[in-house]
């Protein structure tokens, strides 16, 4: 029995040994596929030892160039200093199909460059040129310099099409968004795909949204009041955008487009319910930042102090006359002046103030002029008409305390730039979108009645499902009938943006 299984494990090791031999003969048999494939001599006598030597030193001297050195040196020397890709995708002209790819990079609103596409193309070319290659040493340098090329540029772009060039969490101040960023494992499926051309197909971002984006900039859509070059730009952005993976993942979410001063309930890809909104006071409200001019000075996001924040997160819970706790900086700058130009004001508008934690019960015996330390005082706003937050709000949890809520100041909806607000966004269908989350429930009763009360109370209600919220910033991108929309950079992050994509745009 002890022979039997002496023998079995000996045929077996044998049987793991010869496979083994075999796959590596095939894996680094590179010469004479690219002599078959080219019927160039100059391959008839290279080596694996060979490949490996200058693979090695094709690696140590372009480290500099590539953009993951570490990840992927580590790659080739735990496999031997095979050229894999070249190995791979010999046949069927893959090789030729990657450099047209690359070369294409502009249908993206990318820089071929910034994939090194001519030398890339160049390099093919020649390798598969019958007379392209003179040398023995000549093929080791061509196929180690295209290997590690290919490499590095396959890593780029996949990772480009599917998470975008830049990080928007590296460069917006105010950006809370979960959005995923390439890893390693992400950046090693490039080894193994079986098929070039099916996995550069694969990674096309294939939404409608993008796809007309692209075929605008191809076709160099023309804007009213933007110059050729200011049109081209914000497509380049906002495709950009679409690259970046934190798109809403559910079925049913409200969504919040800062530029568009609008909000939709989505669901099912559709939206179900718009309206206008008001949101945080930007910088940019008079176009003086536009994507015609830049320096580097853009590259560095500065945010007015009342912008709304770009981010995600889920609507729990909402309250029915809310009471408004008045920030800090809002009462410095405008509750305290306007109780010192009128002493009834804070009696007038149902604001309570508070010292210490103590409710002072006639503020109006309050020298405004002559307080030493503001910041002892606190105000918070009783429920009622003049209410800021008007009848109801919409929390979420999220590190800016912002909150989506009603408002008594109607007027501001009918203006075209509505980024009016201290950085909440103010909805004009509040009660709609109440119905939009509750539904005709008990709850949703409750809230319409007491939205119309004459002596309202704060009152507090959870949700009955947890409904996603997104805050987003998108300046360009087609409407349900495939007509393009442009809005004004009214934060301008566009031209932040910009100012870092084109690091790489003219690399």
């Amino acid at each position: 029995m002890k022979n039997r299984f002496m023998a079995l494990t000996l045929a077996i090791c044998a049987l793991f040994i010869i496979t083994f031999e075999s796959c590596k003969k095939k894996r680094t048999d590179v010469g004479q596929n690219l002599y078959n494939l080219s019927h160039n001599k100059a391959f008839n006598k290279v080596t694996p030892e060979g490949f490996s030597t200058a693979l090695q030193q094709a690696l140590t001297e372009q480290k500099s160039k590539l953009s993951n050195p570490s990840l992927i040196s580590g790659y080739y020397a735990q496999n031997e200093y095979d050229p894999s890709l070249v190995l791979d995708h010999l046949k069927d002209n893959q090789l030729k199909s990657m450099a047209i790819y690359l070369q294409r990079s502009g249908e993206h609103g990318l820089d071929p460059k910034m994939f090194q596409a001519a030398q890339i193309n160049e390099l093919v070319n020649k390798l598969y040129d019958k007379k392209g290659i003179k040398t023995t040493d000549e093929a080791y340098q061509t196929v180690a310099k295209l290997e590690v090329m290919l490499s590095n540029s396959l890593i780029n772009y996949s990772n480009t099409l599917q998470y975008g060039v830049v990080s928007p969490r590296k460069i917006y101040a105010r950006y809370f968004t979960e959005t995923k960023r390439p890893d390693s494992a992400s950046m090693l499926r490039v080894f193994t795909t079986n098929n070039l051309k099916t996995y550069l197909d694969s990674i096309q971002p294939k939404s409608p949204a993008y796809l007309a984006l692209q075929k605008a900039l191809k076709n160099g859509v023309q804007v009213p009041g933007m110059t050729p070059e200011e049109a081209d730009r914000t497509l380049k952005v906002n495709l950009e955008r679409l690259r970046w993976k934190n798109k809403p993942s559910q079925n049913e979410y409200v969504l919040v487009n800062i530029p568009d001063y609008r909000l939709d309930v989505m669901n099912d890809g559709k939206s179900v319910l718009n309206m206008k909104v008001c949101v945080g006071e930007g910088r940019n409200v008079d176009r003086s930042n536009t994507l015609v001019e830049y320096d580097e000075s853009d590259k560095v996001d500065r945010p007015f102090s009342r912008e709304t924040p770009q981010l995600n997160s889920v609507i729990y819970a909402v309250q029915v006359n809310p009471v408004w706790n008045i920030p800090q900086s809002i009462a410095n700058k405008e509750i305290i002046k306007a109780a010192q130009d009128d002493p009834y004001y804070l009696s007038n508008k149902n604001i309570d103030v508070y010292k210490n934690g103590k409710k002072i019960e006639d503020p109006e015996t309050i020298n405004w002029a002559d307080a030493v330390d503001n910041s002892a005082y606190a105000f918070k706003q009783r429920p009622g008409d003049d209410n800021a937050l008007g009848k109801i709000k919409f929390l979420f949890k999220n590190s800016s305390s912002v909150y989506l809520h009603d408002t008594p100041a109607k007027a501001a909806f009918g203006k075209n730039m509505r980024a009016v607000s201290h950085g909440c966004v103010r909805l004009e269908k509040p009660l709609d979108l109440a119905h939009a989350i509750f539904g005709d429930s008990d709850k949703y009763q409750t809230i319409s009645n007491d939205m119309n009360a004459d002596n309202p109370d704060p009152t507090n209600l959870s949700t009955p499902k947890k409904m996603p919220v997104y805050i987003t910033y998108i300046t360009c991108w087609p409407d349900e009938a495939g007509t393009l929309q442009f809005r004004p950079d009214v934060y301008g992050l566009d031209v932040v943006l910009f100012a870092h994509l084109n690091k790489y745009l003219t690399a």
